[in-house]
This record gives C-alpha cells, structure tokens and sequence, in this order.
C-alpha cells in the first residue's frame, strides 16, 4: 500500500485565480488524512477526485484564516452528503468554539458527531494512533498557537517467502498471519522453521511532516529527524528575513537548513508570499543548501517512499 500526498493549495494569505491557500490530502495505509482547510478546499477535494466519505481526521495548524476558513462550509457539505460516521478535527483550543458558533448561528444541522480534539500544549504529543498509523504534533513558532504535525507508518509485516513456504506441507495459509508476525514456525517433529527462512524484509515505513506557518525553528529537527518527506512553509525568500520574522514566517534558505539539519529524505516548499510571481526563486535558493528541494504542484498526487519520491 502506497502513501500519496496531494496538496491542494500552497498559496499564503489569500486564494488567487491560478492558487489556493493551505490544505493537504495524506492517503496513508488506506486512511485519508485532510492536513489545514484553507477557503476552497472543498472544490480543490473535487479536482483531486478525493472520497469525502474516507477523510475521518482533519487536522488544523492554526485559527488564520487561510489555513481553516474553508473547514465550516466543508463540514455543511458532509452532511448534505449524508454524512453519518463521525468527524475528528484537531486543532487549538477555540477550535470547537468558532465551528460550533458558526453552526448555531448558521442553523447548520449535522446528522453526524463532531468529535474535537483541542490542543494547547508546547511540546510535541501523540494525538492519534491506530494499528498502523501514529501521529504528533511539532510546536511551531508563529504569531498565534501553531502545530505543525508528523504522520508516521508503524513497522510493516514482513513479506511470505512462498518459495521457501512451498517446500513444507504442514504450513498452512491460516499460518501465514502469524508468520508474517514474526514468528517461527514449528513442524510436528519439533524441528523449528526460523521466520527469517519464511519471510522477506517487509517494506520501509514511511512518514511525512508537515510544518506549517513558523519563524526558523530548531526545535523541530528531533522530532522531524530523518521523515522521508518534509513540507516546509518559505513564505519569502532570505533577503526578506526581518520581515519573516515580524510575520512569523521563515525563509525558503532557513527551511532548506532545518531539512539538512534533520536530514530528511526531500524538502517540499510552500505557503509563498503573493509577493513572488516566479516561484522557481525559492528553489534556486533552498537548493544551495539542500539540493533535493521541490515546489508543490497543486492536485499533482506525490508517492512518499524511501530513497525516491516522486515529485
């Protein structure tokens, strides 16, 4: 099972004719995970050709505008979709308040539950895990509360060496589960079939983090260490730096440093200023630190896996 991110909008501030603002569509170990809901998401959810019905998790950095304003009217299309399984959303605390209010003011109706999940602490946490998936959050460093947030694949199976598993009658297909486990297997003379004889490596596990609004943070790069894709917002360029600053933002050079710092396996940039109109600029200087860097393509699905991504 591949891992595939689409990001839907990569723009900062406002939504244009040609972009749109923050959100992202992680389709990991076959869940759907909606990463910030920038205005317009829904539509961008459309182009993607995206199962509304599998996003169960949405996760929000942050109460600006252009990383949530499209989450009331996304919720309001789930349930004229006929939603009925219930929605987690993660974001700061206040979160349930202002989709509550809008709600109530609104007289939007749900037929399903809206289960938040309100965060306000200053070092990272696990917030979600399942049998296959595990998820934290990065405390990033912006004008208000901002999460970044890293997904990360669990260990996989190893795979049946069928070959090898042929030679021996006794085992039986109601066997593979646990030799796929690990396990040795035990013929009935005794003697001990070792798991490494039945089993191939199983494939590397992934993950992907998503750094959002932030100055130049370092305190990140432990949490990050070594992910196999980063998302990094670069909002301007480096002679820019005072203004990233005030604003709460970083440089593309300072996110291609925190990439090389944690020695990631690919940088992806984003969240750019409307400012730039070429945004080949911010790979040319990313680049000069850390080569393997990458401009978004909105609606393009990008593979995660190790050693290559395709971009």
């Amino acid at each position: 099972m591949s891992t595939y991110l689409t990001i839907l909008g990569f723009n900062s501030a406002i939504p244009t004719i040609n972009s749109s603002p923050t959100a992202q569509l992680l389709e990991m170990e076959e869940r759907s995970f909606l990463i910030d809901c920038g205005e317009g998401t829904q539509v961008q959810l459309r182009k993607a050709k995206a199962k509304f019905s599998r996003i169960n998790h949405i996760f929000i950095s942050h109460l600006h505008g252009d990383h949530c304003f499209g989450l009331p009217g996304l919720i309001a299309s789930f349930r004229l979709l006929g939603r009925e399984t219930p929605l987690h959303v993660y974001g700061l605390k206040g979160i349930k308040n202002m989709l509550e209010t809008i709600f109530t003011i609104t007289e939007t109706h749900r037929g399903f539950e809206v289960v938040y999940h309100e965060l306000d602490k200053d070092y990272s946490e696990k917030i979600y895990e399942d049998s296959r998936i595990e998820v934290y959050t990065i405390p990033l460093d912006h004008r208000i509360y901002c999460n970044g947030y890293l997904f990360k694949e669990k260990p996989k199976d190893r795979h049946l060496n069928m070959k090898e598993i042929a030679k021996y009658n006794e085992i039986e297909t109601c066997d593979y589960h646990n030799i796929k486990a690990g396990k040795d297997f035990v013929l009935s003379d005794g003697y001990v079939l070792k798991n490494e004889l039945l089993t191939l490596d199983p494939s590397p596990s992934v993950s992907y983090a998503f750094c959002s609004d932030t100055r130049y943070l370092e305190s990140v790069i432990p949490i990050i260490k070594n992910v196999t894709v980063l998302y990094h917002e670069s909002t301007f360029l480096h002679d820019l730096k005072e203004m990233a600053d005030y604003t709460g933002h970083s440089t593309a050079l300072e996110a291609a440093t925190i990439a090389q710092k944690a020695q990631v396996g690919r940088l992806i940039l984003g969240h750019f200023s409307n400012r730039y109109g070429d945004l080949t600029v911010f790979t040319d200087e990313a680049r000069n630190i850390f080569p393997n860097t990458f401009l978004p393509k909105a609606l393009e699905p990008v593979k995660i896996e190790k050693m290559y991504v395709e971009v």
